[in-house]
């Protein structure tokens, strides 16, 4: 009996086949790496998202009074900044309270400022951290008269100048005189006066004391002021109670002949009381920019003076402000090697490319390694599809009629056609003639039915 459709299996030219397999499925192999793609993708954009863009090329520092000591530290820092192209613009105000303020205030465009030790205690703080203490600020009384003056509570009935509003120097001056029983609407005279104003007036007689610190008054003022005859500097004889009453307060000890040998000046030791001055930031400061900063500081306010040792600032001095993270891992293990060896823009750019480089090679190195099991499934999957209808087949290749035959044969024929067509990678060239191999067995079961 003749069998219909016995030449499908002779349809298909050995050429016609090898055209098909190729040495890889670029198709295949795009759809298994879609996958990877999307979420090296996700990885960057998640990357790109949670890293600090690149830092600034200007900043903003609220200082204090125009030649006053803040801002005579900020025009220092100006130039040691400039030195790796980054912008600082001085902005000046009333001293460290006001500093306070600014920071405090988004729209004042500020970004740093320096904060004596001892006014925050009734400002919010949340939203600033600190860089570090950068110096001392001792707190500097001068008087009139041939009486030596040892205590604050003496200028009880005086005409006291304490600083104008926004002065770390007011808040100071008011909170240790209160100390001493002295407030304002008392019979002591506290008079707003700016450091120089003060200078002056104690000089011409119309006060009789006067309350100057860093953020309020230059040093030539100060200067001027320790050597003009009938003027002294206090002698705090209770500095250790004072820095035991007020724990950002420190105890100094001024030698005499240290201002003058020549002339003496002072012409005793001297005992001072001092909070420090903090370089304090807002939260949102640049990592590149707070390591920076501390370079100015150090190169700045590092050296030995009458007041401090070598080294002995910047330092992490934690009061009223936290010391921020970045200025912590400075001070434990100072800059990274990029930082050290290469500019800073240089260093800025490499230090965030690999930020965004190594978390993504860390997650797409095991997902790269899933490409050639995606990639292999993929072709499989197209293999093996087929065995499900050589099953069907087969299964119906027993007791079936002759027009049954015919229909499973030319199915059959499809199924053949199809699989010829597939693009095959050399690689799974055996897996694709077991299917074809597989294709002619079942040929052979429907063919020789009982």
């Amino acid at each position: 009996m003749a069998i219909p459709n016995q030449q499908p299996a002779h349809k298909h030219p050995v050429k016609s086949i090898k055209a098909r397999v190729v040495a890889i499925s670029w198709r295949d192999l795009a759809v298994s790496f879609g996958p990877i793609a999307l979420l090296g993708a996700v990885v960057i954009w998640l990357a790109i998202w949670f890293i600090h863009p690149a830092p600034p090329d200007t900043i903003t520092i609220t200082t204090g009074p125009e030649h006053s000591n803040f801002w005579n530290t900020a025009d220092k820092y100006r130039k040691v900044l400039a030195l790796n192209g980054i912008k600082l613009k001085i902005v000046t105000s009333e001293g460290s309270l006001d500093n306070l303020r600014k920071l405090n205030d988004p729209a004042s465009n500020v970004d740093i400022g320096f904060v004596q030790g001892g006014v925050a205690a009734d400002v919010k703080t949340d939203n600033l951290m600190s860089l570090g203490s950068i110096s001392y600020v001792p707190v500097s009384v001068f008087y009139r008269g041939a009486k030596t003056i040892d205590r604050l509570s003496q200028l009880d009935g005086k005409r006291v100048a304490i600083g104008l509003p926004g002065s770390g120097a007011r808040v100071l001056a008011l909170s240790l005189l209160k100390a001493n029983g002295i407030e304002a609407g008392g019979k002591t005279e506290l008079r707003d006066m700016s450091g120089d104003e003060a200078a002056q007036a104690l000089t011409d007689g119309k006060i009789d004391a006067a309350f100057l610190m860093g953020d309020s008054a230059s040093p030539p003022t100060m200067g001027k002021l320790l050597r003009t005859p009938g003027i002294r500097l206090l002698d705090f004889s209770q500095a250790g109670a004072y820095t035991r009453r007020f724990t950002y307060l420190h105890e100094l000890d001024i030698p005499m002949g240290v201002f003058d040998i020549g002339k003496n000046i002072p012409d005793h030791d001297i005992h001072l009381i001092a909070p420090t001055a903090e370089l304090v930031a807002r939260t949102n400061l640049h990592p590149a920019l707070s390591d920076l900063l501390i370079d100015a500081a150090k190169e700045v306010n590092g050296k030995a003076s009458v007041l401090q040792r070598a080294g002995e600032f910047p330092a992490p001095l934690a009061h009223e402000f936290r010391i921020s993270d970045d200025a912590t891992r400075y001070y434990k293990s100072g800059k990274s090697f990029l930082y050290r060896a290469m500019p800073f823009w240089l260093a800025s750019l490499i230090d965030r490319t690999l930020v965004i480089l190594v978390p993504i090679i860390l997650l797409l190195i095991p997902a790269f390694r899933m490409v050639p099991m995606l990639y292999g499934w993929r072709v499989k999957s197209r293999i093996y599809r087929w065995y499900g209808a050589l099953i069907a087949l087969e299964r119906g290749a027993v007791a079936q009629s002759e027009e049954e035959q015919e229909l499973m044969l030319t199915r059959l024929d499809h199924i053949e056609e199809a699989v010829n067509r597939m693009k095959m990678p050399l690689a799974f060239a055996d897996q694709f003639y077991v299917l074809r191999e597989h294709i002619g067995f079942v040929r052979e079961r429907i063919m020789n039915r009982n």
